[in-house]
């Protein structure tokens, strides 16, 4: 589990590692009852000094599947207090208050919803209006797709989606070297 552990926690959030987003979330088997929360503790324990937090979400013991969250409280509350996003999250059913509070709410929500609460791209540091042009147009109708469907201009989402990807492939490359998770993060 934690090779597959460690090398998905590097796929999947790259960009939050190195800063350029403020929360990454990703799958994982577990191979046994608690696997993934064990994981997700220890390497929460190894990355809050650097600024990183790694919460799971979401357990699902009937098929051994979790949802662990990688993610900057920092960098997640100065996205997530931005007027128009606290306004969404409120419109949304939320209460309103600090990061963890928010995080704890939408891990209810995962947990008593037969829906995803596509919210959660708020948390990923996805921009506003493609949170909203998702949910309006069910997914369909976007401009262009990368990390996720985004619903403006095409060719800046391109350069940034450009960027992730170039940062995923480093970050693999590194990690494939022998580079510790610790080092690949930046500071926070």
């Amino acid at each position: 589990m934690d090779q597959s552990f460690e090398a998905t926690l590097v796929r999947q959030c790259a960009p939050t590692l190195a800063g350029l987003k403020p929360g990454s979330l990703f799958c994982v088997k577990s191979p046994g009852p608690g696997a993934a929360r064990r994981a997700a503790e220890h390497w929460d324990g190894r990355l809050r000094p650097l600024g990183l937090g790694v919460r799971l979400l979401l357990e699902r013991p009937g098929d051994g599947s979790a949802l662990v969250y990688v993610y900057r409280p920092a960098h997640l509350g100065r996205v997530l207090a931005l007027a128009g996003r606290r306004r969404f999250l409120e419109g949304a059913g939320y209460r309103l208050g600090g990061p963890e509070e928010l995080l704890d709410q939408l891990a209810a929500r995962l947990r008593s919803r037969s829906d995803f609460p596509h919210e959660i791209g708020l948390f990923l540091g996805y921009p506003l209006r493609d949170v909203v042009g998702f949910i309006e147009n069910r997914g369909k109708n976007f401009t262009c797709c990368g990390m996720w469907k985004s619903y403006g201009d095409p060719k800046a989402m391109g350069i940034c989606f450009a960027c992730f990807r170039r940062c995923v492939s480093t970050y693999v490359r590194q990690f494939e070297a022998g580079v510790p998770i610790e080092r690949l993060a930046a500071p926070a």
